[in-house]
């Protein structure tokens, strides 16, 4: 079976099982039968989220001690062992210590981005949860009656169509 016939077979499998159609998602309602309308849609645990922003806090520390090959070793004048020894091979005519000076840069600066990205991601995680919170509370604030009952989903498509 080719390519194209075995992706034309996947797409009419796939059309099969769904018709084209439109879902808003919408709260289930509470057991009373009553709409649940205080409940907010996006759900992210304190919890969840602190575990992700200590793993980027850790990673962050840990890679930051083990992978600074620029700054191993410093002499006085603050360069490395590897700089030091991209130099030695330099200066006796190797062409492997400006590959090795070409290494270390690429290295570095791999690193800062891994190393700006665990930080991103470590502070990130706290703005989120907050920001959420407030556009969940916005949200339930304007999409209310004036009596403070919550506006039901049949009344909200009216505004879709």
């Amino acid at each position: 079976m080719t390519f194209v016939s075995d992706w034309a077979q996947l797409k009419a499998d796939a059309q099969e099982g769904q018709s084209a159609h439109m879902q808003l998602n919408a709260a289930e309602p509470k057991p009373d039968g009553s709409q649940s309308g205080l409940d907010a849609d996006l759900v992210v645990h304190q919890d969840d989220l602190g575990a992700v922003g200590n793993e980027a806090f850790r990673i962050h520390g840990e890679l930051g001690k083990c992978s600074d090959i620029a700054g191993a070793g410093m002499d006085r004048d603050g360069a490395g062992t590897t700089a030091r020894g991209a130099a030695e091979l330099q200066g006796r005519n190797f062409s492997s210590g400006t590959e090795l000076y070409t290494t270390l840069e690429v290295w570095s600066s791999q690193v800062k981005t891994v190393l700006q990205m665990c930080a991103h991601i470590s502070n990130h995680l706290d703005y989120t949860k907050k920001l959420h919170a407030n556009d969940e509370a916005e949200i339930a604030t304007a999409l209310r009656r004036r009596d403070g009952a919550a506006v039901p989903v049949s009344e909200l498509l009216q505004y879709v169509k």
